[in-house]
């Protein structure tokens, strides 16, 4: 894996990598022999979570105010912060996305990330020290907050001056809070940075949609993937009817971890071809 300073998004590898693969040509008349063929495939990388660090989540609240991609607020809204704008999704976007994950994993929520915080902005810690914007003598994974709250790092202070009050590397809104989480006090969570990932992701065009523990609606609901999250697809099974906003259809994706969501609410499909289970 290659990080460049010049550009904050890390990808872990490409999707549809195109390779050479020798065939056998026909034999000529002449010689009984014939010239390798070379044919081109295109091989699709599985889909993985990407980097994946337990850090304390903290609700975030606000209904009403603006995020800083400008999404206003809503009563039970489905989303997340991190403290740096280099994982901001545009607004009504899921380029950086997010699964959220009880430490117990029972529950799970992939969301956006449309907001920047808590405590800081400029702290990418996922990234690796030497494409970390700021704090880069710290390990990848930890949040300065943390750092600061628990081993009294920057004098226990933010990029502000102020005295870190939580470790929190995670902002969730009140809906991925209490509906997509089932939590009901901050707690620590363990997330996964789905761009540092690889392999297909389908952007979930309407939400937030239950996840399942199977193919179809009597499975149980292991959590949500918000409105225009983009989920890591591993491949897909035929399972219930589902009619959905894009059509009708047997089609149920698995997750790359093990959860399935209903094809007919997948918007679109990027990073590659879903091979079958």
């Amino acid at each position: 894996m290659t990080y460049r300073r010049s550009h904050p998004r890390l990808v872990a590898a490409v999707a549809g990598v195109v390779v050479a693969v020798l065939a056998a040509a026909p034999a000529t008349a002449a010689t009984g022999t014939g010239p390798a063929a070379v044919d081109t495939v295109t091989v699709t990388a599985a889909a993985t979570p990407g980097l994946t660090y337990r850090v304390y989540a903290t609700r975030e609240g606000l209904v009403g105010r603006t995020t800083a991609n400008g999404h206003v607020i809503t009563s039970r809204d489905h989303f997340v912060a991190l403290p740096s704008r280099r994982g901001l999704s545009p607004k009504n976007t899921g380029d950086y996305t997010v699964r959220v994950c009880t430490t117990s994993g029972s529950r799970c929520e992939y969301a956006p990330v449309w907001d920047v915080g808590p405590w800081n902005t400029t702290d990418d810690y996922w990234n690796p020290p030497e494409v970390r914007e700021s704090w880069q003598d710290l390990p990848q994974g930890k949040p300065e907050a943390q750092a600061a709250y628990q081993d009294g790092y920057n004098g226990g202070k933010d990029q502000r001056g102020r005295t870190v009050a939580s470790p929190a590397g995670i902002d969730l809104a009140d809906g991925t809070f209490w509906d997509g989480l089932l939590l009901t006090d901050n707690a620590w969570v363990d997330v996964a940075y789905l761009w540092t990932g690889t392999g297909p992701r389908g952007r979930i065009g309407s939400g937030p949609l239950n996840i399942r523990s199977g193919p179809g609606t009597s499975y149980a609901s292991k959590g949500f993937a918000a409105t225009y999250a983009m989920v890591p697809i591993e491949c897909w099974v035929t399972g219930q009817s589902v009619s959905g906003p894009y059509g009708t259809t047997t089609r149920w994706n698995r997750l790359a971890t093990g959860q399935y969501v209903s094809h007919s609410y997948i918007s679109t499909v990027t990073g590659g071809t879903v091979p079958t289970c």
